[in-house]
Formats: structure tokens, C-alpha cells, sequence
């Protein structure tokens, strides 16, 4: 199970911005994108300096920051924004948790983004935050991905409505490309779940209780990283009305809001999956005590049969003079034919009363 450790001896200073996050060596690049509904403008592995002054207000623009390595250029932006120091801390210290906030009309986001590693049952965790502030969107990425490749063609395409809609709606967009990674995710851990439980009706291995066990921690991690996203989209979802949020239009608050049933759908799917993996152990557990069974079964059916033959050797191993068996010419024979005769005799009955 993942855990939060504390490193003694390490002083955390409020004031000193620090990635936090394991991607150290992935350098800091930028990629800009200013459009409207007739204009797009793009640039791409910038620094921050040298497109400051390409934002126009009067339109939509979105800055993709992919790692966080050079806090230099992550305070320069925060900066630029007006963001309050804490803000970027969050941005750089990826323990921290699902969040939302608005501070000087500056809202920050920021979500775990979850997908399955290759070639193992573990799952890689990517922390992507987002400031949203007049007509500005700024996403940080600690590494490149796609997880928003299919959005900036829609993007350079002019598909659906993105371009015809403000920075909200963009925002939307890329909260909802985070949270498909979930379902990636959860689809993956189900396909291997199937087939553990599949295993369970064939086998007994102790592998197999380790490895429900590893998806079962897998499925909880998944449902801490979304219980506090789905808080903070119900805090939006709440606040429709009174606009506690400046940077949301209204008409735009109902995009968040299916954000949000999906979050409670992702939920329901894991609790479900949860169950499944209950019932997986179940089964291993039922199949481990259904084949210690059958073995004590074997075990006493033969047990069963050698007890009268056990009992009849004892008798004539006693070695008593006035036993008249033992002076038969045919006296031994007798027995062994009387034992092999009582033996199919057991045998057929026991077969009769379906007793193996």
C-alpha cells in the first residue's frame, strides 16, 4: 500500500519552492496555444520570457508546462500571474492531495492522474495542476504525455466548440482527458481481475492470494485519489448559484457538474470491482478448503478399508496355541482370500452409498 513517509531529519521551508515529484530529470518546455473562433497562434519548446508577451486577453490561451524541475521559470510564471506563493507550492509538491481554490481571481486545480504501468501491477501517478486566471489556462505536467494530444488537434482542426468557447470550457476539457485516464486504469485492473478470478476455479497457489491482494490496494488507491476529486467538483457544483467562482461563466458550471457524476461513477465502478475481488477470495478461499477436503475424504475411505483387515491380522497375530486356524493346510489362504473377499465386498458398498 502507498503511504506518505515522513523523512526525518528533512525541514520543510514554506518559503523555498522544491519539486517534490520523481521525474528530476525531465528539463522544463513550454507550449502555447492563443485562439479564437477564426485565429490560432502556436509555439512550442519556449521559454517563458520569449511568449510573456504573446497572451491577448481578447481571446482563449492555454500554456502547457511540462516539467517542473526549473522552479526558476515556475516562479516567473507564477509571477506573471499574481499567484500566491502557496499555490505554486502545491504545483511542485506532488503529495498533496485532489485540490481546489480561488485565490485573487486566480483558481487553482490541481488532480492525480493515474495510468497502468506497463508489464507490472502497479500503476504510475502523475500530479497535473491547473491555474486558470482571466483568459489564461496554465496546465503543469511533471513529464510529457498525451494525455491532451487528441485536444490540442481539435484545437488546430477547429473540431466542435472548444475554440468557440472561453478558458472555463477549456478547463473542463482537460479535467475530463485527466479523469479518462481513470477509466484506462480501472478497465485494466478489471481485465486482470477477470482473469485472477478465472485462476482462483483452477488453482490454489499462494500467488494467486498475493496478487489479489496487490489489485485490492491498487482499487483503494484509485478510490483515494478520487473521493477528493469528486469534493472539489462538488464544491463547483455548489456554488453555481452564488458565484463563488469568478472564473466560471454560469452557463459553463453544468460541463463541471457532468464531471462530476462521472467522478461518482468511477466510484461506484470501483466498490463494484471491490466486491468482485471480495468474492475472488472467496472462491480461493472455498477452493482451498474444497481440495483439503477431498484429501481427508480419500484419507478416510482408505482408512476405513484397512481397519477390518487391520483388525483380522491382530486377531491371528496373536499366536495362541488353541486357535485351530493355525494348523490348516489351507488356514493362511483362507485369510487372505476371507481379507480380499471383505475388501471388494467394502469396496462395492462403498460405492453404492455414492460415498466417493
Amino acid at each position: 500500500m502507498r503511504k506518505i513517509k515522513y523523512k526525518k531529519g528533512r525541514k520543510v521551508v514554506p518559503t523555498v519552492l522544491e519539486y517534490t515529484g520523481i521525474h528530476k530529470e525531465v528539463p522544463t518546455d513550454m507550449q502555447l496555444f492563443v485562439y479564437d473562433t477564426h485565429d490560432l497562434m502556436e509555439c512550442s519548446d519556449v521559454r517563458f520570457k520569449h511568449i510573456a508577451h504573446q497572451f491577448d486577453m481578447n481571446k482563449t490561451n492555454w500554456l502547457n508546462v511540462h516539467g517542473l524541475n526549473d522552479v526558476e521559470e515556475i516562479q516567473e510564471i507564477g509571477n506573471y500571474l499574481k499567484v500566491d506563493h502557496f499555490m505554486l507550492g502545491d504545483i511542485l509538491n506532488t503529495t498533496k492531495r485532489t485540490k481546489i481554490d480561488e485565490y485573487h481571481d486566480v483558481l487553482f486545480f490541481n488532480i492525480k492522474s493515474l495510468l497502468p504501468a506497463k508489464d507490472s501491477d502497479n500503476i504510475n501517478v502523475e500530479q497535473v495542476s491547473f491555474l486558470l486566471k482571466d483568459r489564461l489556462v496554465t496546465s503543469f505536467q511533471e513529464k510529457r504525455s498525451d494525455f491532451f494530444a487528441h485536444l490540442r488537434e481539435r484545437i488546430r482542426s477547429h473540431s466542435g466548440i472548444v475554440r468557440d468557447k472561453g478558458p472555463d470550457y477549456l478547463l473542463y476539457l482537460l479535467l475530463d482527458a485527466v479523469m479518462e485516464n481513470f477509466y484506462i486504469t480501472i478497465e485494466a485492473e478489471e481485465d486482470k481481475v477477470e482473469e485472477l478470478i478465472n485462476e482462483t476455479k483452477k488453482s490454489t497457489q499462494l500467488s494467486i492470494l498475493e496478487q489479489i491482494e496487490k489489485h485490492r490496494d491498487n482499487f483503494h488507491f484509485l478510490k483515494r485519489a478520487i473521493i477528493p476529486l469528486r469534493d472539489s467538483l462538488h464544491t463547483i457544483k455548489m456554488t453555481k448559484e452564488d458565484n463563488v467562482f469568478n472564473v466560471i461563466e454560469k452557463e459553463n458550471y453544468s460541463f463541471y457538474e457532468r464531471l462530476y457524476q462521472k467522478s461518482l461513477e468511477l466510484l461506484e465502478q470501483i466498490e463494484y470491482d471491490l466486491g468482485n475481488l471480495e468474492s475472488a477470495s472467496s472462491i480461493f478461499f472455498s477452493m482451498q478448503n474444497h481440495k483439503m477436503n477431498e484429501v481427508m475424504k480419500t484419507l478416510t475411505v482408505v482408512s476405513v478399508f484397512f481397519m477390518p483387515l487391520t483388525f483380522i491380522v491382530g486377531v491371528y497375530g496373536m499366536n495362541f496355541d488353541n486357535m485351530p486356524e493355525l494348523h490348516w493346510k489351507y488356514g493362511y489362504f483362507m485369510v487372505l482370500g476371507g481379507m480380499f473377499l471383505l475388501f471388494v465386498m467394502m469396496v462395492y458398498y462403498f460405492k453404492w452409498r455414492k460415498w466417493y
